[in-house]
């Protein structure tokens, strides 16, 4: 099924005029051919293109919206704010109001410091750990992303130079052996371990911690003066309230967050145990618009709903039922779909077929106004209700019929 896509190709060739490849950073890997490249408005779990057409937002922002669009409740929290001012020469008080929030939930958290792109926590918190160690190196799990920083890009990308990852070492994930290994090697150098709490790369199946990964990481961690960094950015409040951490039994010394916690609001956090308090006062790091309030109490207030509407429950038990649902669905049509990862951030693949099949569904679902990728892994809000997840299972299996006819 064809869209109707004529005011979006015109927007779109305007913007390549004025904008280097017309859409810039991760927006640009998903813009396909024919699908929506340009929103007009959004709401709940919904959002229309300038063209009118309706979608089923299984991206939510690339994970920043959790509470739905354009939820009233966060929007009138920032607007209230808004109206005592945003950017001032001071700091609010809400700052102050939103640092407690956080340290009440996040187990681990005894202190607060703001940002505004999840990048922002991940740079702050690395700088902590080497004030703290006195060392330089920094390890990560191999395909781990934490943000667009030179140390963080692979030294073949364009703008990025060898030394901007010399202090970087990555192993794979899940093994015990190489992280050993790594540690025998540099232990007395590296200064953190870096992770995200479960392995969620791109264009690849999505993987959870084997049993007593995250008991042995702290183990020899601790015995190294190694400080652990969970990257709760992407999972953060979808997994767990209290950090992610503790749906694997570990306890890390700094939390990144951001995404999520403002229901699409720009902030980001890092949070962190009392013993690094010190260090993340020596460090020097900042930006202009840190300080927004307006932000800062629409986080408040998402926060505060995520916990009244109990989130975690509404999306586990979507997520379970998108997950059979969806592998039902395949089977009828002789597909095997495999989702990985956690219910409330499902990774898709159908197996026993080549890349190009699955671009074709995935293609074929955007066509019926069901947004999605082939690459990356999705997001379920509390938006997402019953309603919502049958209409991902019949536009998926309609797009399954076409492909397969």
């Amino acid at each position: 099924m064809k869209l109707n896509q004529k005011k979006s190709d015109k927007l779109f060739l305007k913007a390549q005029q004025l904008i280097p490849g017309g859409i810039f950073g991760h927006y640009k890997f998903a813009v396909r051919e024919e699908g929506p490249k340009f929103f007009s408005k959004a709401k709940d779990a919904y959002f229309w293109d300038v063209d009118g057409n309706k979608y089923l937002d299984l991206i939510c922002g690339w994970g920043p919206m959790i509470l739905g669009y354009n939820n009233p409740k966060i929007d009138n929290a920032a607007r209230t704010q808004y109206d005592l001012g945003n950017t001032v020469s001071v700091a609010s008080p809400i700052m102050i109001e939103l640092a407690e929030t956080l340290t009440d939930m996040i187990d681990i958290a005894d202190w607060a410091l703001f940002g505004k792109n999840g990048g922002d926590s991940t740079q702050l918190a690395v700088m902590v750990a080497r004030a703290e160690t006195g060392k330089s190196k920094i390890l990560k799990i191999n395909d781990g992303y934490h943000g667009a920083n030179g140390w963080m890009q692979n030294s073949s990308n364009p703008g990025v130079i060898n030394s901007d990852s010399d202090e970087v070492l990555s192993v794979e994930w899940n093994s015990i052996k190489e992280f050993d290994e790594m540690i025998s090697s540099f232990g007395n150098e590296i200064a953190c371990f870096i992770s995200s709490p479960y392995d969620h790369p791109t264009s690849k199946d999505n993987s959870l911690p084997e049993d007593g990964y995250w008991k042995q990481i702290q183990k020899k961690c601790s015995e190294n003066n190694i400080i652990i960094i969970v990257d709760d950015v992407r999972t953060g409040f979808r997994i767990d309230l209290h950090g992610s951490h503790n749906a694997f039994g570990f306890s890390p010394d700094l939390v990144c967050l951001g995404k999520a916690m403002a229901n699409g609001y720009p902030i980001s956090a890092l949070v962190g145990k009392d013993s690094l308090k010190d260090a993340a006062n020596r460090v020097y790091f900042s930006g202009t618009q840190f300080f927004n309030s307006a932000p800062m109490a629409a986080s408040k207030a998402t926060l505060e709903e995520l916990q009244k509407v109990n989130a975690i429950e509404i999306m586990n038990s979507n997520g379970e039922k998108l997950k059979e649902d969806l592998i039902s669905a395949g089977d009828e049509y002789g597909l095997k779909m495999k989702v990985t990862g956690v219910p409330s951030m499902p990774y898709f693949r159908i197996e026993d077929q080549n890349k190009d099949f699955h671009i074709q569904w995935t293609d074929e679902c955007l066509s019926q106004g069901l947004y999605l990728t082939s690459y990356h892994n999705h997001f379920l809000s509390v938006a997402h209700g019953e309603e919502e997840i049958d209409e991902i299972i019949r536009i998926a299996s309609n797009a399954f019929e076409a492909i397969i006819s």
